[in-house]
């Protein structure tokens, strides 16, 4: 398993305001004095998204560009065309960066929708979608998929995210349940799994087969606790500092690089630590969780 890092852990990300962001010139500086190997791509417009000069700016560090996310608002038929176009333009630039080995990580639009967002972190039954636009979802993240597919030869993963419509551990499972597993793969997130209720460890093992890229966090237990029991939205529990660096918090990271390496997975770690633009901490936060890792033994 090779060990990357992502902008954002140093709060670029949609529920940021890009003014306060820092420049992507520092991030990748950050992510190499950090001791990482790769980054992904961030929003789009981040990192240059000519081919040419933002191999050039990776070839400086020696990173590796792994993987590119994209939120889509799947459960809407009328956004399936639209962001089949963006997910085309990002798995074309990592393609043309670093072949066929890259990921396209698709999402639902998260955020967006004003009760998932509420409830994040305490999201019931009667929250979720429909069979109707379960089908719709589905469909529309597999139609992605395949054209990303054929247009580029780059695989496709889901990342389940809260404040999204693929949020809980039962959501996750109607998704891999209803979708191709030689088609739409597994962002596996540590951090999101465990704030929505669900065992990271218990879902390496049910989803082995699936997960094709990981993204590595901790959560810490008083802050979701608090979000929980006092009802904050999504943001809050972001800029209340939900997601931790590495052994800070209360996900068992050790037992699930264990149950990785028993897969065996050979892809990427992507450290992230989801968090507010603004913050002095993410170079020291990073340097933390890789040091971490090195424990575990990766």
């Amino acid at each position: 398993m090779k060990v990357a890092n992502a902008p954002v852990s140093w709060g670029v990300f949609e529920l940021t305001d890009p003014e306060h962001r820092p420049g992507y010139v520092q991030v990748l500086d950050e992510i190499r004095q950090a001791g990482y190997q790769g980054t992904e791509l961030g929003d789009w417009g981040f990192l240059p998204t000519d081919p040419g000069r933002l191999a050039e700016e990776l070839n400086a560090r020696q990173l590796e560009l792994v993987a590119a996310f994209v939120p889509v608002a799947l459960a809407d038929p009328g956004k399936h065309e639209t962001g089949e176009a963006e997910a085309l333009r990002a798995a074309s630039l990592l393609q043309a960066v670093s072949g066929k080995e890259a990921l396209l990580i698709l999402s639902d639009d998260n955020g967006r929708d004003e009760l998932r967002l509420r409830f994040a972190g305490r999201i019931r039954p009667e929250h979720g979608l429909s069979p109707d636009r379960w089908e719709i979802f589905t469909r529309g993240a597999e139609r992605i998929a395949g054209e990303v597919l054929e247009a580029t030869g780059l695989r496709t993963a889901f990342h389940h995210h809260c404040a999204g419509f693929v949020e809980t551990p039962e959501e996750l499972a109607i998704l891999m349940a209803r979708s191709d597993p030689e088609l739409l793969g597994l962002c596996l997130d540590t951090g999101h799994l465990y704030f929505a209720g669900g065992d990271p460890v218990e879902a390496v093992r049910r989803y082995r087969e699936r997960i094709w890229h990981v993204h590595f966090k901790d959560v810490d237990p008083e802050v979701a606790a608090r979000s929980r029991a006092e009802g904050w939205d999504y943001a809050r529990s972001i800029r209340e500092g939900v997601f931790c660096g590495l052994g800070q918090g209360v996900v068992d990271l050790a037992a699930a690089v264990a149950e990785l390496r028993a897969v065996p997975y050979r892809g990427w770690l992507v450290v992230e630590q989801d968090r507010l633009a603004g913050s002095d901490a993410a170079l020291q936060d990073a340097v933390r969780s890789r040091d971490q890792l090195r424990r575990f033994g990766v």
